[in-house]
C-alpha cells in the first residue's frame, strides 16, 4: 500500500463515459461531472438586474426594497457565470500518512482532488489549488486557470513525497487565510483535509471565506479515527510530543475514544451548518468516486425538496 498515489492513476480519473465498462477503480463517469454540476454550478452567479415580478417567479429573489419603494413586486435577476474559479486546498501534513484499511489518507485526498478537478475542468471552470502541511515545501499555490495545466501541476505535487517533521499547528488556518486573499468573488473552495484534530480559529477563518465564496469541506477519515484496534497496552505519542500509554483492550477506553471522535464530528457538522458549508466526508476504506457520487446525489435531492 503506497503512501502516495501514482500520477498515472490520478490522470486516469479524467476519463468519462467510455470507461464505464471497466473495473470499479476506473469508474469516473459523466455521472459524477453531472452531479457536480447540479450541486455546484449555481454557486457562481452575478447580479444582473431588477425587474417586475412575473407569475411563477421564485419569491426567494424578491427585492423588497424596490418593491416597497414602487409599491409593485420586483425581483432580483442573476446570471450564472460561464466559468468560475475552483480552488482545491489539499492537506499534506504528516498525519495524512495514516491509514489502517484501504489506503492512506494522503492517497484518498489526492483522489478526491483529482475527481473534483477533472469534473470542474470538464465544465470549463478555472481550476487551481493550494497544497499545505509539507514542513519543507510550505504552502504551495497553483493559480486557477483554464485548461488542465494548473490541475496537472497540483496533482503531480500530490504524488511527490512530503518532508518528515512536525507541521505548524495552525497550517490549516494559514492556508485558508491565504485562500481568502485574491480569489475572485464566487469561487468554489474545496478543503480536503484531516479534520479530526483541533483547528485553531477554523470557524472564524471559514466564516470570512464564505462571505464571498462557496466552500465545501471534505474530511478524510480512517476507521481507526473512531474505532481504535485492540492491540493490548500500547504507547502513543501525543500532539505535544509526550508518550501516552493506553490499554486498547479496555472496553471503557474504547468507548471514550469513539465518543470523543463523535463529539468532534458533531461540532464540525454544527459549524458547517451555521456557515452554510457543504460537508462531504470520505473514508480510506471506501471507493472514493462512489462515496462522492452518493453524497452529491443526496445533496441534489435535498436541494430539490
Amino acid at each position: 500500500m503506497s503512501l502516495y498515489p501514482r500520477l498515472d492513476d490520478l490522470l486516469e480519473l479524467r476519463h468519462q463515459a467510455h470507461t464505464l465498462g471497466l473495473p470499479s477503480h476506473h469508474l469516473v463517469s459523466s455521472t459524477f461531472a453531472g452531479l457536480y454540476a447540479s450541486v455546484f454550478r449555481g454557486a457562481g452567479v452575478n447580479f444582473e438586474e431588477v425587474r417586475q415580478y412575473r407569475e411563477g417567479d421564485d419569491i426567494r429573489y424578491m427585492d423588497w426594497k424596490v418593491t416597497a419603494r414602487t409599491n409593485e413586486p420586483h425581483l432580483k435577476v442573476f446570471r450564472e457565470e460561464r466559468e468560475r474559479s475552483v480552488v482545491l486546498c489539499v492537506d499534506r501534513g504528516p498525519h495524512m500518512g495514516f491509514g489502517t484499511r484501504g489506503t492512506f489518507k494522503s492517497v484518498q485526498a489526492a483522489r478526491a482532488a483529482a475527481l473534483i478537478g477533472w469534473a470542474a475542468s470538464r465544465l470549463n471552470d478555472r481550476v487551481g489549488g493550494m497544497v499545505f502541511g509539507d514542513v519543507e515545501a510550505g504552502l504551495q499555490h497553483f493559480r486557477p486557470a483554464r485548461g488542465r495545466r494548473a490541475l496537472w501541476r497540483l496533482l503531480r505535487t500530490l504524488t511527490e513525497p512530503a518532508a518528515a517533521g512536525d507541521a505548524p499547528s495552525d497550517y490549516l488556518g494559514g492556508a485558508l487565510r491565504r485562500a481568502t486573499r485574491g480569489l475572485p468573488t464566487g469561487s468554489l473552495v474545496f478543503v480536503i483535509a484531516d479534520l479530526n484534530r483541533e483547528a485553531i480559529d477554523l470557524e472564524r477563518v471559514l466564516g470570512t471565506l464564505v462571505q464571498r465564496n462557496a466552500v465545501a469541506l471534505i474530511p478524510v477519515d480512517d476507521p481507526a479515527d473512531w474505532e481504535i484496534p485492540a492491540m493490548g497496552v500500547t504507547t502513543f505519542t501525543g500532539t505535544d510530543g509526550q508518550l501516552i500509554e493506553i490499554d486498547t483492550d479496555d472496553p471503557q477506553a474504547r468507548l471514550i475514544y469513539r465518543e470523543t471522535w463523535e463529539e468532534r464530528r458533531k461540532m464540525l457538522q454544527a459549524m458547517a451548518y451555521r456557515l452554510n458549508i457543504i460537508l462531504l466526508p470520505v473514508r480510506t476504506d471506501q471507493e472514493i468516486h462512489l462515496t462522492l457520487i452518493h453524497d452529491l446525489e443526496h445533496r441534489a435531492r435535498s436541494r430539490a425538496v
